[in-house]
């Protein structure tokens, strides 16, 4: 007897269902995204517990064995570094971002210095024929002799070509494409989206396969997101940068092997992305000093990076004046104005206000605080700031600057490009007194007293 089929409604962005249409989802709120899909009863789920936790038998925490991940690298030294050390067999990788971002070339260009490495991959394609894969090959110097290539969208066939090759990474372009014949609804919507990506764990986990799968995010929800896949995977990444711009930026939202708090910087070229690994330097290349512009030290992860931020404050009359941020919130340029309004009487809430960071680096740490206040005050007052400085601390709404985190680090690579002034919180500066030689370090209390050290009286703006 045929097993009952049962419909329901499924959200398309975040996977919720439910049995009947919703004009809009409970889960996520978006509209119009709930769409009829037929499943069967504990489909996959029965799969996904069969194939992993068959052997498993609860046992003291104190008898489980403890050893080092075996990993192996990428090619990519940015990449690696997001992963948290290389690759790991039998996890599983999402990565995501808009079409034309940059996910095949990069994943392409792993697979060949993987495979130059000695190891066996198989890149399955879903989007484009071996010939347009080959094309691509050719054009990102990706040519290597242990790299398979297939077209493929049907989840069993692919199944069976891991069997037969038995790779050590496979890399599947892109999961939207590919679907299982048992689950009753379109390739790309979330039941076919979640079965296909539990199947393909459930072969990296027994195999010991790495396996890298491509998510696409659209902005009309046609496509199942990738969300619905988060809780699924070891790894997320999240390339960000518009297709058009010079610069990406590759985050890891979730790594069960590492840590969430590096960032990967590639920048596009005619071979496609390459490596930027001292992006300070390349980011502060074309700087020129003017009023508004000032070097602000970020930490990410383990990684200190010199990103310019640069402002625009100019009368307007209009009301209420604009605010326009690039890359930082605009609540927090929306707090900081006030504090400069109220804490050092600067009529500035009156001006636009414009706010832009160069090599589009999304700045999200408290301590740009201060180095935004001293590039909003410069602009507002037509004067130049200190040369060869960089400004870092975090601003309370009383005006006072907070001591932040990793400052040797800060001060080390802006020491390393020839800055020779520092503008730090005070409990940082009793810290890290004559801590460096080469580079004078500058407390401050209080946004005034930053003030008054970042533009001398004798810099004046012609």
């Amino acid at each position: 007897m045929a097993k009952k089929r049962k419909t329901v409604y499924v959200c398309q962005e975040c996977g919720y269902d439910a049995p009947k249409w919703l004009g809009r989802c409970p889960g996520c709120g978006a509209w119009n995204t709930m769409v009829e899909e037929t499943v069967m009863s504990e489909l996959g789920q029965r799969g996904l517990r069969l194939g992993l936790s068959d052997a498993a038998k609860p046992q003291p925490i104190r008898e489980v064995k403890v050893e080092d991940l075996p990993r192996f690298p990428t090619g990519s030294g940015e990449l690696d570094r997001v992963l948290g050390g290389g690759v790991i067999p039998g996890s599983m990788v999402l990565i995501v971002g808009d079409p034309g971002v940059g996910k095949s070339s990069l994943t392409l260009r792993v697979c060949a210095n993987v495979a130059r490495m000695g190891r066996h991959v198989l890149y399955v394609t879903g989007e484009e024929s071996t010939r347009q894969v080959r094309m691509r090959g050719d054009r990102l110097q990706a040519i290597a002799d242990g790299l398979l290539i297939v077209s493929e969208t049907n989840l069993e066939t692919i199944e069976g070509h891991v069997k037969n090759t038995k790779p050590d990474l496979l890399v599947v372009d892109s999961i939207q494409t590919v679907f299982k014949p048992t689950v009753q609804s379109a390739p790309g919507s979330v039941s076919q989206v979640r079965e296909c990506a539990v199947d393909l764990l459930r072969i990296a986990k027994s195999d010991g396969i790495a396996a890298f799968i491509i998510g696409h995010v659209t902005k009309d929800g046609t496509l199942a997101g990738p969300r619905v896949l988060e809780h699924i995977v070891d790894t997320v990444l999240y390339f960000e940068g518009e297709r058009n711009a010079e610069y990406r930026v590759l985050r890891s939202v979730k790594n069960r092997f590492g840590s969430t708090n590096e960032l990967g910087l590639f920048e596009m070229r005619d071979i496609g992305l390459v490596d930027v690994p001292d992006a300070s330097k390349l980011f502060l290349s074309d700087r020129e000093q003017d009023t508004g512009t000032v070097i602000v030290p970020t930490v990410e992860g383990t990684r200190p990076l010199l990103v310019e931020l640069q402002a625009l404050v100019a009368a307007t009359p209009y009301v209420p004046p604009r605010r326009t941020a690039d890359s930082v919130d605009i609540k927090r340029i929306q707090l900081l104005l006030a504090v400069l309004e109220k804490r050092v009487k600067l009529p500035i809430g009156a001006c636009d206000v414009y706010i832009k960071v160069a090599g589009g680096i999304r700045i999200d740490e408290p301590a740009a605080d201060l180095g935004l206040c001293i590039a909003m005050a410069s602009s507002f007052a037509n004067r130049l700031l200190r040369p060869k400085m960089i400004v870092f601390g975090e601003v309370g709404l009383s005006g006072e600057v907070r001591a932040v985190s990793q400052v040797d680090l800060r001060i080390a690579e802006a020491r390393r490009l020839g800055f020779s002034h520092v503008i730090l919180p005070m409990k940082n500066f009793r810290q890290m007194k004559g801590a460096f030689d080469g580079i004078t370090l500058h407390g401050a209390e209080s946004i005034g007293d930053a003030l008054r050290l970042a533009m001398p009286k004798e810099l004046q703006a012609s």
